[in-house]
Parts: structure tokens; C-alpha cells; sequence
């Protein structure tokens, strides 16, 4: 029998208590009847009468799913692009302070020739993103103390480079397991060029979406080219939520109208990012963010505006926000020269009563004032322990900390996102992006070169190589808009 993950109704009842329980809604009377039904996540009873069949469990589950959407959040957390912006009082300007770089060396003789630093910081954040990600992936779902103990084990405590299975005691491997999908392609001894990645195939798709429609693309756009390019199987948790929504005839969350208010919907709760959707508020849309950034570098505004039409296909609130702020960090890495400018700019395109950008000023202060990292990461999993290893708050939250304080340190940096644990090839692969927009790829440290080779199943990018990717995403950044 073939069973997917992620979509099953009996599966995500559990998960979308979880999440009532985050955004503020009181579900006590719901999920009584779920556990006293023995649904999935339930705790065990004793005396408990026989088991629900199976058909029936799934009937009652799509009932209280249904039941649970009906409920607002009371948080002041909007999820349109019109109550996103009014809620943020340092809305950046539309428009870049200065004019963007322009794609050609001061006199040059040809229209093909890249301005030099424009291209070193645009390559910097695209090996940047590749090396964090291929440095988190073996380890992903490994808690941090696992992490550790495997670094520790092989001499590469503090994290400085790639990990090994060369000299891993057996006791030590058997207790925490590689990433059985990474493992192979993404240790020391077995790395050859970029390996294929989601966190690298949706920048991938960004670019391809770019290039294909255009500065005017829409969140139909983003699915349309789902449906081309990704076979479901490839993509998880809210992803395949509003795939498999999409497959039913779903539509996106209804555009903003434009007096600021909202188109009106038959039924608001029910669009491809909300309908049975209890992933909503996970890393996904965070790690589709990074192009839409460095294609408007000096614009915050517009890079989390890009951001807000990808995102809305399949999350919501802080869901959302995650991608937003990472586009914003994205677009001012490039021209910027310190990490507080870049976290300042994430911040000021989300709405700052929210509970991501409470996780994240919290993050980046306990960063500026704590030398040992080690207690940073201890109060970030004090703080967000309770959340998915998936889900975006915790994962900015850490992001965020690794990126204050490793000051602009390459090394310090990715390997303080993905020492931190949660979702480690995620979060290296983000922090990388940004670390290497600031310092272009001649500061990388050479410790993370790779072969100018990446694999991907998208089309037309097999085999690419990151010095191109550089080029073709400069040269829209450089075009009009």
C-alpha cells in the first residue's frame, strides 16, 4: 500500500492541535474529542474502548480539520501583503537608496562585461548557499547533541569543516546515523560538486520563474511551475499540503484588491495555502526566498514583496514573514557591509508584534552579548524547543544568532546554523547565502570550495555551474524594472 506523508487527514490533526496551540486558538473541546477517539498523537488511555476503524477515524478527522480552520488566530499576525506592509512602521522605500549595480565595468567596451564586485558578491551567495547546505545535510535531523558528539569524535570541534565518516567510532555512527538521503554525496571523502538539494532546487525554480515571466510574476506562476517541474514526491510538509490542494482545483489565497483590502472568497479558509495545510507556518517558503533577494539587491521592499507571491502558494503569517525576511536580508547582503545592516532590513519588512520577529530580536541580542555560542543555541532551544525541527521560527531565531555572531566570519558563521541543529541544511544553506553576499566569493575561505558542478533534476540545470547561476541572476537584477 502506498501511503504519503504530510496529506493524510488522520495524520495532520495532531499537528494543526500543535499549531492552534502556537497562534493562540483555544481547541481544548477539539482535541478532547480527537484523543478520546485514540486519533493519531493521542496519549495512551487506560481501559480505552476499541479502536476507531479506520474509515471513520478519517471521516471524524476531516471534520475537526474543517473545525479548526474555522477558527481565527486573535494575533496580530495578517497574512495579506496590504496588512503585512501596515504593520510594519520602518516599511523600507520601494526604490533602492542608490542606483542598482550596474552590469558593466565603468567603460567598458562591451555590454557583456559584469562589474567585477557585482558578480564576486553575487557568486559569494550562491557558493555560500551551496556550501552551508551541503555542510548541514549529512547531519539534518540529528539533535545538536549529536552533532557534537560526531564532530567531536572525527577532530572537528569547533566546527571547520566538511564532516567525515573517516575515523567515526562505530559506537558513535550507530548512535547517530547519517542522513541516510545525504550521506553519500555530501561527506569529505565523497563530495563532487554540488549535490542535489531542495534547499538548492527551489532557487533553482526561483531563477527559471524569473527568466521565464518575468518581474511580474504571480503566485499562479509559482504553481504552474510546480506542476512542470516537481513531481510530488519531491516536495514535503506545507508543500505537499498545497501541491495535493492544487491537484483538487484549490486556488491560491485571493489577491490583495487594490484599496488594500481583500478580493472576496466563498470561503477564505480554503485555498491552496490554508485548506488541511498545518505546515503552513514552516521553513518551506524561508528557504524559497534567497533569489528573489539578490535579484533586488538594495531592496528590501521589493525583494520581500517577490518573496510575499511565492510564499502565499502554500504558507501563511509567520510562515510568510520567514520568507520575507530572508529575501529583505538576501537583497541587502549584497550591497551592505555588516550583518547588522542586513538583520535590520529582514526585521523592517515584517510586522514586528509578531512572534517571528520577537524570536529573532531576542536571538540577535543574546548574540551581540554572549561570547560562548554554545549558551546562545542553549536559550534558543529554551525558548523554541517545543517547535518542529522544521518550523520557521525556531529556525530563523537561529539563523539570525549565527549570523550576529559569527560577525561576518564564513566558517563561524555556517557552522554555528548548523552546530545549532533543527533543520541544518536549511539554515546553513541561508546563512551561507547571506555570509557570502557580504564577503564575495574571493573571501570565501578556500576550506569550501566545490566543484563548479551542481546537480538537480530541474530542467535545464543539471550540471550548472555556480559561476554561471551568477551571471544569469545579475543580469536580472540588473535589468529594468
Amino acid at each position: 500500500m502506498i501511503r504519503l506523508t504530510w496529506v493524510q487527514p488522520e495524520d495532520l490533526v495532531g499537528h494543526e492541535l500543535r499549531q492552534a496551540a502556537e497562534d493562540g486558538r483555544e481547541v481544548t473541546e477539539i482535541a478532547a474529542r480527537w484523543h478520546a477517539a485514540g486519533g493519531h498523537g493521542a496519549p495512551p488511555r487506560a481501559g480505552a474502548s476499541p479502536e476507531v476503524p479506520p474509515v471513520r477515524l478519517r471521516r471524524l478527522a476531516e471534520d475537526l480539520l474543517d473545525e479548526l480552520a474555522a477558527i481565527p488566530s486573535p494575533l496580530p499576525e495578517p497574512s495579506t501583503l496590504a496588512g503585512i506592509v501596515a504593520a510594519c512602521p520602518r516599511w523600507p522605500s520601494a526604490r533602492p537608496p542608490a542606483p542598482r549595480p550596474s552590469p558593466v565595468t565603468a567603460g567598458a567596451a562591451s555590454r557583456d562585461e559584469p562589474d567585477p564586485r557585482a558578480l564576486d558578491r553575487m557568486l559569494g551567495a550562491w557558493l555560500g548557499r551551496a556550501a552551508g547546505c551541503v555542510l548541514g545535510k549529512p547531519v539534518e535531523k540529528i539533535p545538536r547533541e549529536g552533532i557534537r558528539a560526531i564532530a567531536e569524535a572525527t577532530g572537528n570541534w569547533p566546527i571547520r569543516g566538511w564532516f567525515t565518516a573517516k575515523g567515526l567510532p562505530a559506537e558513535i555512527g550507530a548512535r547517530w546515523p547519517w542522513n541516510r538521503r545525504s550521506a553519500v554525496n555530501s561527506l569529505a571523502e565523497n563530495i563532487d560538486g554540488v549535490p542535489e538539494d531542495d534547499d538548492l532546487n527551489f532557487p533553482l525554480l526561483a531563477l527559471a520563474l524569473l527568466e521565464r515571466h518575468g518581474r511580474d510574476f504571480t503566485t499562479e506562476n509559482v504553481a504552474q511551475l510546480w506542476l512542470d517541474e516537481l513531481p510530488g514526491g519531491r516536495v514535503f510538509t506545507a508543500e505537499r499540503a498545497a501541491y495535493r490542494n492544487l491537484l483538487t482545483g484549490l486556488e491560491p489565497p485571493a489577491h490583495d484588491a487594490p484599496d488594500g483590502g481583500r478580493e472576496p472568497a466563498v470561503r477564505p479558509d480554503v485555498s491552496t495555502a490554508t485548506f488541511r495545510n498545518p505546515f503552513r507556518e514552516w521553513i518551506g517558503a524561508l528557504i524559497r526566498a534567497d533569489v528573489y533577494g539578490w535579484v533586488n539587491p538594495g531592496d528590501p521592499a521589493t525583494a520581500a514583496e517577490f518573496a510575499f507571491r511565492d510564499a502565499r502558494l502554500s504558507h501563511t503569517a509567520n510562515g510568510i514573514y520567514g520568507s520575507m525576511f530572508v529575501a529583505a536580508m538576501c537583497a541587502t547582503a549584497l550591497v551592505a557591509s555588516s550583518v547588522d545592516e542586513v538583520v535590520a532590513a529582514g526585521l523592517a519588512v515584517i510586522p514586528p508584534d509578531s512572534r517571528l520577529a520577537g524570536a529573532v530580536r531576542q536571538a540577535a541580542q543574546d548574540a551581540r552579548q554572549e561570547a560562548d555560542f554554545e549558551r546562545v543555541v542553549d536559550r534558543l532551544h529554551e525558548r523554541h524547543g517545543a517547535l518542529h525541527w522544521v518550523h520557521t521560527i525556531n529556525n530563523a531565531a537561529l539563523i539570525t544568532a549565527a549570523l550576529v555572531h559569527g560577525r561576518g566570519d564564513f566558517t563561524a558563521s555556517i557552522a554555528g546554523a548548523v552546530a545549532g541543529g533543527w533543520d541544518t541544511d536549511s539554515a546553513g544553506a541561508t546563512v551561507g547565502s547571506i555570509a557570502g553576499a557580504l564577503l564575495g566569493a574571493s573571501a570565501i575561505p578556500p576550506r569550501w570550495s566545490l566543484k563548479n558542478r551542481l546537480s538537480s533534476s530541474v530542467t535545464g540545470f543539471d550540471g550548472i555551474g555556480l559561476d554561471e547561476l551568477a551571471i544569469r541572476t545579475l543580469a536580472l537584477a540588473t535589468e529594468e524594472s
